[in-house]
């Protein structure tokens, strides 16, 4: 039986568990002082632990369920590992630099559900969902990779928009922010971490009730219901009537900024008809709202897809920002390498096949 990540423990779960096993409560602060600011990968190593405390974390967790399977390195600083899980699974990870710092996107389910027609995180069904241990040790070996390297860098931000839907695994998802934003740890700001929804309106709500910092981006897509649904089947479940009331609650509640995500199509939803249902869909809310303008990166599966013309883009973009909606097109990262969420994983596991079958 594969042993539990200790990465998943938020401090004060560490606590309680050392303690209940025997361990004065100061060894929380050391083990965790050994495991996000020394960075060690071996529990031996925690030199002020007495041996029966090194035992019992041996005995009953592990440092590493991540096994490094590919790298690939772009030309602009991006690098995108795929990690295989202890069960065979894979997962993408993404190192991303950018001029306030190093950004690393998270994956939080093997596979997904969501079923978005452009998006090649879904070409494969969900499988499970991450450990909140799995998710953050995704983090641990991009700044494990950084200590390697010895320039003296470290995560600055973390956006949680790879492979899987987050609000489907919400609570694991919620203690990885406990661990990595924790300032006797890693103390990565609340500011600096974003999380994508595609649209969870139930989990919205409880979202804005946490009653923290962290920035929400809600993959939009489409201004109206029938166009969304075409794109998302989770527009099904979750259409407009239902996601913008969500929406609302939580900028009434919090105060804070949305961003909503919008993948241009091209000749799909990248008309200026689409740009003004848009302004229209976010007019009461635009002092909190900023669209950011996503050019599409092409996926093999899904090529009745293509990239919008820049000049569709540019279009888009002016008649948002005539029209007051404050908005942005993304900088693109990684567009040399599988630069699409799930792309390396799906060739991988495609390469696998092929290799079983010879």
């Amino acid at each position: 039986m594969n042993k539990q990540s200790i990465y998943g423990l938020t401090f004060d779960q560490l606590t309680s568990w050392l303690t209940e096993h025997g361990q004065q409560k100061f060894r929380a602060k050391q083990v965790w002082d050994w495991l996000y600011k020394k960075r060690v990968t071996a529990f031996k190593d925690m030199k002020n632990l007495n041996q029966d405390c090194i035992e019992l974390l041996e005995d009953h967790f592990v440092l590493q369920t991540l096994k490094q399977a590919v790298k690939q390195e772009s030309k602009d600083g991006t690098i995108k590992f795929l990690f295989e899980l202890q069960d065979g699974n894979l997962i993408e990870t993404v190192l991303m630099r950018f001029n306030y710092g190093l950004s690393v996107c998270v994956t939080t389910q093997v596979g997904c559900n969501i079923g978005c027609t452009f998006c090649a995180s879904g070409l494969l069904r969900k499988n499970r969902d991450l450990s909140s241990g799995e998710i953050v040790e995704q983090i641990m070996n991009v700044q494990h990779h950084l200590d390697g390297a010895g320039k003296d860098e470290r995560v600055s931000h973390i956006v949680v928009m790879g492979i899987g839907e987050p609000f489907d695994n919400y609570n694991n998802m919620m203690d990885f922010f406990r661990v990595v934003n924790d300032q006797k740890g890693l103390s990565i700001g609340a500011r600096h971490i974003t999380v994508s929804t595609s649209g969870l309106a139930h989990r919205i709500y409880d979202f804005a009730d946490e009653n923290i910092q962290i920035n929400l981006a809600v993959s939009l897509h489409a201004p109206n219901n029938e166009l969304r649904t075409k794109i998302m089947k989770i527009n099904k479940a979750f259409p407009l009537e239902k996601l913008m009331p969500a929406v609302d609650y939580y900028l009434e509640k919090t105060n804070r900024r949305i961003t909503f995500e919008y993948i241009l199509l091209r000749d799909v939803n990248d008309h200026k008809e689409e740009a003004l249902e848009l302004a229209k869909l976010l007019k009461d809310k635009r002092h909190l709202s900023y669209v950011n303008l996503i050019p599409y990166n092409p996926v093999d599966e899904h090529n009745q897809y293509q990239r919008s013309t820049k000049q569709a883009i540019l279009d888009f973009y002016e008649t948002l920002m005539d029209q007051g909606i404050n908005c942005g097109v993304r900088v693109e990262q990684g567009s040399d390498i599988d630069a699409a969420c799930g792309q390396l994983r799906s060739k991988q596991i495609k390469k696998d096949k092929a290799k079983a079958t010879v």
